[in-house]
C-alpha cells in the first residue's frame, strides 16, 4: 500500500480484554460513510470503480469505513484462525435424544416427531390456533394419514398459489410436471400406509443456490447456470427427498448472495408477504417469503452473513443456522468456503427441528468429527424447571430502532418472568470490528471462488449492484485477509469465555425492520450500507465464528412489520437452542398475525 498506508489500531492481547458488565471497552457503532445508490448512479459509480481510477476510488471508501484503521493495518497478537472448525468436548445435553449422524433421514426425521406433541385428534376439526397459525409439517401429515386431503391436493393448490403469487417474485424457478409427478407418488403412498416418513408430501422450497433437480442453479444471476452444471442434488436436498418432501422449486435471492435487501434485477424484487411494498430481506429473500405467506411450511437457505436469519426476522418466520460443518456443504454453489452454511426457515420451531433432523449429518471431507445430532424432547418440556442464563450486552442490544429494542426487551423479560431463566450482562468487545473482518473475510472468498467463472461472463450480465461489490470484494489484499482472520480467532476467545458464563448470547435479529422497495431499484439493484449495516448488526458471529444461531419472531413495530428474536448458542448445541426457541414461541405465538398475503394450503375445497 506503500504512501497510501495508514494508521492501525493496536489491540491487546483478548485474554486482557474485560468482558464483565462493567468494561470501559467502548461500544462502536457502525460507521458507514456511503450514500444510498441505484439506477443511474449505482450505474456510474460501477463504471468508476472498474475504471482505472477505481483503485483511488476504493481506497477512500475502504479508510471512510474505518475498515483501514480497524482491519487492514491493525496489529493483533492472535494468530490466524482461517476454518472455524470446531471440536467436539463430549458433552451431550439432558432431555435429548442422541442420534448418529450417518443414520438414515428418514430415521432422523422420525426420532424428532417421537420428540414432538402428537398428531391431533383426526376427529377434532383442524381450526387454526388463536389469532393466526400457519400449518406445520405435522398438520400436513395429519391432513394425509386422516384423508382429508392428499399430496396430489395440495400440489395442485401450490401450483395455483404460485401462479397467482407471481407478481412477488417468490421464486425464480418451479415445474409443474416435476411437482405433480413427486405428488402422485406420494399420494400412492400414503393410500398404502406407507409414507416414509412425517415429510412425505410436505412441500419443500429450495434457495437458487443449492443444487436441486431438474433445476439449473442460478444463484440469482442471468449467467450462473451457463458456466456451472447442477448435475446432481445437494446433500440436503437428497435427505429432505429420501423422507418423501415434495421439493416445489428454486426460491429467488439476491444476486450471489452479495446483498441483503433480496432485490433482483433478473428475477423481481422479493416481495414481503406482510406488506408488499416492503423488502424480505436476503440473500434468501424468496424462502423466507414463501414460508410466511403459507405456501410452504419449510424452505432451505444458505446463511452468509445472516441470510437466513435475516429474511426470517423480516418475513416473521422461524430461521434457524446450524454450527459450522454440521449440515455437509456438498452442491451449495461455491460463493465462498468458511462463511456460508446451509440453514433451515420454517413456520414454527417445531418444524425446524423436523427439518434439522434430516438434513444434519457429518461432512465426510471435514478434518474435525462431528458430534451425534442431538434433538430436545419438546414434548415433554417443562421450561420452568431449567435455570437456563441468558448473557446479554446492552449496549449492543439497545443500538436498533425504539420498536424493536421494546419488544424484544420485553420478550427476554417474559422469559425472566414465565421461567425464571436469569440474564447475564457482560460485553463483547469490537463488534463492529468483526462486522468488518467478515465483509473482508466473505468478500475475498467470493472473489477468489467465482473469478474462473466471470472469465466467461459478460459484465452486462451481471447487476450493477453486485458489479459494484465484485469491485470491492477484489479489492482486498492478503495482509487484510490474514488480519481478518486474527480477528476471527480473537472473537472466538471473547464469545468462548462469555459462553463460560452463559448458555447463549440474546439479541434482536435485525436492527430495522423491512424497508421500503424503491422503484429506482428495480432493475438495477441498489446500494443502502447504512441500512445493511442495521440488518447484519446482529448476525455476524454465527457466520463469522461458525455458531449455531436461530431467530424467533415475538412481535411487531407500530406499522405491523414483524420483528424476531435471535439466541447464539455454542458450538454443538442446536439441541439447547431449538429447547430455547421454543420456549419463546410458546409466550409470543399467541400474538402472531396474518400476512397481507397469504394461501392456506391444507383449505378444503
Amino acid at each position: 500500500m506503500g504512501i497510501f498506508k495508514d494508521n492501525g489500531v493496536v489491540y491487546k492481547a483478548a485474554a486482557d480484554v474485560d468482558l464483565g458488565p462493567d468494561s470501559d471497552e467502548f461500544y462502536l457503532r457502525a460507521n458507514v460513510k456511503a450514500p444510498r445508490m441505484a439506477g443511474l448512479l449505482v450505474k456510474v459509480f460501477a463504471w468508476l470503480l472498474e475504471s482505472i481510477l477505481g483503485g483511488m476510488l476504493l481506497y477512500f471508501l475502504k479508510k471512510n469505513n474505518l475498515i483501514h484503521k480497524l482491519v487492514s493495518f491493525a496489529e493483533l497478537q492472535e494468530e490466524p484462525l482461517f476454518v472455524p472448525l470446531h471440536p467436539h468436548q463430549g458433552d451431550e445435553e439432558k432431555e435429548t435424544i442422541n442420534i448418529d449422524p450417518n443414520a438414515p433421514p428418514q430415521e432422523k426425521v422420525e426420532e424428532a416427531a417421537k420428540c414432538l406433541r402428537s398428531f391431533v385428534d383426526e376427529q377434532e376439526p383442524r381450526i387454526p390456533q388463536p389469532s393466526f397459525h400457519r400449518w406445520t409439517v405435522l398438520d400436513y401429515a395429519s391432513a394425509y394419514k386422516s384423508g382429508e386431503t392428499t399430496p396430489t391436493k395440495v400440489a395442485e393448490r401450490f401450483i395455483a398459489c404460485a401462479k397467482e403469487s407471481s407478481d412477488m417474485s417468490f421464486f425464480i424457478n418451479y415445474c409443474i410436471d416435476d411437482i405433480l409427478s413427486q405428488a402422485a407418488e406420494s399420494t400412492l403412498r400414503h393410500q398404502r400406509g406407507e409414507a416414509i416418513s412425517v415429510l412425505d408430501g410436505v412441500p419443500v422450497a429450495v434457495k437458487d443456490e443449492i443444487d436441486c433437480m431438474p433445476y439449473p442453479t442460478t444463484g440469482g444471476t442471468k449467467w450462473m447456470q451457463k458456466v456451472r452444471e447442477c448435475r446432481n442434488d445437494a446433500y440436503c436436498v437428497k435427505c429432505l427427498r429420501s423422507c418423501g418432501a415434495i421439493i416445489v422449486g428454486k426460491t429467488n435471492m439476491h444476486e450471489l448472495g452479495a446483498g441483503i435487501s433480496g432485490i433482483n434485477p433478473h428475477y423481481g424484487a422479493a416481495r414481503n408477504p406482510y406488506n408488499r411494498s416492503k423488502i424480505t430481506g436476503g440473500s434468501s429473500s424468496g424462502s423466507a417469503a414463501v414460508v410466511a405467506a403459507g405456501l410452504c411450511p419449510l424452505a432451505l437457505g444458505v446463511d452468509g452473513g445472516g441470510s437466513v436469519r435475516l429474511p426470517a426476522a423480516l418475513c416473521g418466520v422461524v430461521g434457524f443456522k446450524p454450527t459450522f460443518s454440521r449440515v455437509p456443504h456438498q452442491g451449495v454453489l461455491p460463493i465462498n468456503y468458511t462463511i456460508g452454511m446451509v440453514g433451515i426457515l420454517t413456520a414454527t420451531v417445531e418444524d425446524a427441528l423436523i427439518a434439522y433432523a434430516a438434513i444434519a449429518g457429518a461432512d465426510e471431507s471435514s478434518t474435525t468429527a462431528v458430534p451425534r445430532v442431538g434433538l430436545p424432547l419438546l414434548k415433554s418440556a417443562n421450561y420452568m424447571s431449567d435455570h437456563i442464563k441468558i448473557a446479554r450486552y446492552g449496549k449492543w442490544f439497545d443500538d436498533s430502532t425504539d420498536d424493536i429494542k421494546a419488544c424484544c426487551s420485553n420478550a427476554v423479560a417474559k422469559l425472566s418472568d414465565k421461567y425464571g431463566w436469569k440474564t447475564v450482562e457482560v460485553t463483547i468487545p469490537e463488534i463492529e470490528v468483526m462486522r468488518l473482518s467478515h465483509y473482508t473475510t466473505i468478500g475475498s472468498e467470493c472473489s477468489n471462488s467465482i473469478k474462473s467463472y466471470l472469465q466467461n461472463v459478460n459484465k452486462e450480465e451481471i447487476g450493477w449492484d453486485v458489479r459494484v461489490g465484485l469491485a470491492v470484494y477484489d479489492s482486498f489484499d492478503s495482509n487484510e485477509y490474514l488480519n481478518a482472520q486474527k480477528m476471527r480467532r480473537r472473537q472466538l476467545q471473547f464469545h468462548e469465555k462469555i459462553f463460560s458464563v452463559a448458555d447463549v448470547i440474546v439479541s434482536p435479529t435485525v436492527g430495522v425492520t423491512a424497508y421500503t422497495i424503491k422503484d429506482d431499484a428495480l432493475k438495477t439493484g441498489e446500494l443502502d450500507y447504512i441500512n445493511g449495516a442495521a440488518l447484519v448488526r446482529y448476525q455476524i458471529a454465527g457466520n463469522f465464528l461458525g455458531l449455531p444461531a436461530v431467530t424467533v419472531p415475538v412481535g411487531y413495530d407500530r406499522s405491523g412489520l414483524p420483528i424476531g428474536l435471535q439466541f447464539i448458542g455454542k458450538p454443538w448445541s442446536e439441541s439447547l437452542l431449538i429447547y430455547i426457541a421454543s420456549a419463546m414461541q410458546a409466550l409470543c405465538i399467541s400474538g402472531c398475525k396474518k400476512p397481507e398475503v397469504f394461501y392456506d394450503m391444507l383449505t378444503k375445497e
